[in-house]
């Protein structure tokens, strides 16, 4: 039998304390209630794509980026390895495609979605949520299903312990180099010391 990869630090979380999932569904139910602006990042993704655009949301969660990118025309599959997170997406926003899965052993052809992506979209610090020794898997998981001329779009905060340069350098070596890095996901370049990275990755 094959090792499982390594959990995550969200699931050593939510193994720590089993409400963390429900409190975290809450809060976005809150600020959407509250009408907060929760679909930036998907503002971004959407203009990058022509209507009817298969996305992959990686690491989903309750479901608010795939879910707007559904409303607007296309279409979406989410993966998320928190069950909780999947239950909330499918009760709060149905139509997209949201699956259970650890990102590491992402393998959606065996689920029978063979076609590959125009778009992944990777937000909500996913990327400094994975065990350390699962980043290069991920990043090799996302390209082995993006389309030839498709893009990826990851963000994430610094202080995390995943020092941008060297997420960077996981992904040229799973086979990503960088179109574009933006400290924001409303398009303010990168600069040195920012505290935020969004990077649009292409395949090599």
């Amino acid at each position: 039998m094959a090792e499982r990869p390594e959990p995550s630090a969200w699931t050593r979380m939510t193994q720590e304390d089993p409400e963390h999932s429900a409190a975290y569904v809450q809060r976005f139910r809150t600020l959407a209630e509250q009408g907060m602006d929760l679909v930036g990042e998907a503002r971004l993704v959407d203009a990058m794509l022509p209507r009817g655009s298969r996305v992959l949301d990686a690491g989903c969660g309750p479901g608010r980026v795939g879910a707007h990118l559904h409303e607007v025309g296309h279409r979406v599959v989410g993966v998320d390895v928190d069950p909780v997170l999947i239950a909330a997406a499918e009760e709060d926003h149905p139509g997209p495609r949201w699956l259970v899965g650890d990102l590491a052993e992402l393998d959606l052809p065996a689920r029978d979605i063979d076609e590959p992506f125009d778009a992944i979209v990777s937000a909500g610090n996913v990327m400094a949520f994975l065990a350390p020794s699962t980043r290069g898997a991920v990043l090799r998981r996302l390209r082995a299903h993006i389309a030839s001329d498709g893009r990826a779009v990851i963000g994430f905060g610094a202080g995390r312990g995943y020092d941008f340069d060297e997420f960077l350098d996981d992904a040229r070596a799973a086979g990503w180099a960088p179109d574009l890095l933006l400290s924001t996901w409303d398009l303010r370049p990168l600069t040195p010391g920012a505290d935020f990275l969004v990077a649009v990755l292409r395949p090599a």
